[in-house]
């Protein structure tokens, strides 16, 4: 039977979709309501995302909830899409499918997928708390965000007594956030108890912090709240340096209290709680001008041969970078074989790691390209643009590839706005959190040029997650 209220819709909706769910899919003007790349060659529109959220694979479950970061909340901003898709995924919840456990890219330890949608529509209620001049996003969408609360915290309050305890706190984060709505102040006397009882104690930094921030702004004392964080903080940090202390009497047994402290499954990047942390230049010292934007090496003369030939810009393919979701034509979380058909062309290297009995993918040289595509299971986590063949990726319309790297890296540092952002590798290679972005340099017989590299999160330790190869690459 041919499900009609379906039609037009991706097969992966209107398979795996509940009836609640479709509705609202199907009641949505997707077509007028962009995400961050909308249109972009191979990244899926938001539906085909939101019906990958269900599906039975468990990888194409934990790619569509990477997506739903990447695409729809996208450098902290939110989207037309954003709203109409938190809509969608609070009639997800009650799904039994939401009972499968994962490890998520966003968080660490296991969780129910359930859970990891609720930290999702947390996240998401931090930012709409924010204001347009903090650049969450344009008016009319945040307008269309804050509208949306009242809706969500109806769907979402049932579950803030799940017998599942990580489902109950990101349901209690969700809604606490979603308090911030002054239409739903008078449900603060009702669940401000569990978030100090629950939320305030949680092994989750982030949903302490959460916790601190929005009884502070139900005016209680948090004055004991604080001063635990404090101490726990402080206890942390001495253990810490005891640990990595050998010839310190109490190494052994900081390394022994360390180890039994519960693991921390804050999200790598805390949503919209990070932006008070910024700094504003002091009224006393006028602020830095911008450095001149980076301009690429001109390239080698007509008829150059040899190694060190540097491409000319017109043979130069014009990439964009979108931090968190790709770069040019190339999405996170592609397989091999879509990046060849995308591309055009088959990897003339390829390089595999033994992991038991399975043979993993670690990377993929495209020559034609110029790229070096880096996998992790499979998916597509970082790319390495070459600095001398490499396409011309940019940031904001400027060049970021066979340029000078001081020139690149001033011109970031005065573009970055956390200053947090900022971290070195070992071999002094910048990294930039806040764009997932590192600068690394490459040789060009007496000259160094860079060669950019566009990751997700768990790559920004370039030491760890970097194979030989690619320290190498000079």
């Amino acid at each position: 039977m041919i499900n009609e209220m379906a039609s037009g819709l991706p097969d992966a909706a209107a398979d795996s979709l509940p009836p609640t769910a479709l509705a609202e899919v199907v009641g949505t003007a997707w077509d007028e309501l962009p995400h961050v790349c909308t249109g972009r060659h191979g990244v899926p529109d938001t539906p085909d995302v939101l019906g990958a959220v269900l599906t039975a694979d468990p990888a194409c479950r934990i790619r569509a909830v990477a997506d739903l970061y990447r695409l729809l909340l996208n450098q902290e901003q939110v989207f037309p899409a954003t709203a109409p898709a938190a809509l969608v995924l609070t009639c997800l919840l009650d799904d039994p499918r939401t009972l499968a456990e994962a490890r998520w890219e966003r968080r660490a330890g296991r969780r129910s997928l359930r859970a990891e949608l609720l930290n999702w529509l947390a996240s998401f209620a931090d930012l709409v708390r924010l204001d347009v001049e903090d650049g969450v996003g344009a008016a009319q969408d945040l307008a269309a965000a804050r509208a949306a609360r009242p809706v969500l915290h109806d769907r979402i309050t049932a579950f803030c007594h799940d017998d599942d305890p990580l489902v109950r706190e990101a349901a209690l984060a969700a809604t606490a956030l979603l308090m911030a709505d002054p239409a739903l102040a008078s449900s603060v006397t009702r669940y401000a108890p569990a978030v100090r009882e629950v939320l305030a104690v949680s092994a989750d930094s982030y949903y302490r912090w959460i916790a601190r921030e929005r009884l502070t702004a139900w005016g209680e004392d948090v004055t004991g709240l604080v001063t635990a964080e404090e101490e726990r903080c402080a206890a942390l940090n001495r253990a810490g340096m005891l640990a990595e202390d050998p010839f310190d009497e109490g190494q052994k047994q900081a390394i022994r209290w360390l180890e039994e402290q519960p693991e921390d499954t804050a999200a790598p990047e805390r949503i919209g709680g990070r932006r008070k942390d910024r700094t504003a230049p002091s009224p006393s010292a006028p602020p830095r001008p911008a450095p001149e934007p980076p301009v690429a090496a001109p390239g080698s003369e007509a008829g150059h041969r040899g190694p060190w030939r540097i491409a000319r810009e017109e043979e130069r393919a014009e990439w964009t970078f979108t931090p968190y979701v790709g770069v040019g034509p190339l999405h996170f979380g592609m397989t091999l074989e879509e990046i060849t058909r995308v591309l055009g062309e088959g990897p003339t290297v390829s390089s595999y790691a033994h992991r038991g009995e399975d043979k993993q993918l670690v990377y993929a040289d495209f020559t034609g390209s110029g790229i070096r595509a880096l996998f992790h299971d499979s998916r597509l986590e970082c790319v390495a643009a070459d600095a001398l063949t490499g396409p011309q990726v940019r940031l904001d319309a400027v060049p970021l590839t066979g340029c000078a790297p001081s020139h690149v890296e001033n011109w970031l540092v005065h573009r970055t706005t956390r200053p947090d952002s900022l971290r070195y590798s070992v071999a002094g290679d910048p990294v930039f959190a806040e764009l997932g972005l590192a600068i690394r340099s490459q040789r060009a017989g007496d000259v160094v040029l860079t060669r950019p590299l566009f990751l997700l999160h768990d790559w920004l330790d370039l030491w760890h997650a970097l194979p030989r190869e690619e320290w190498n690459r000079s």
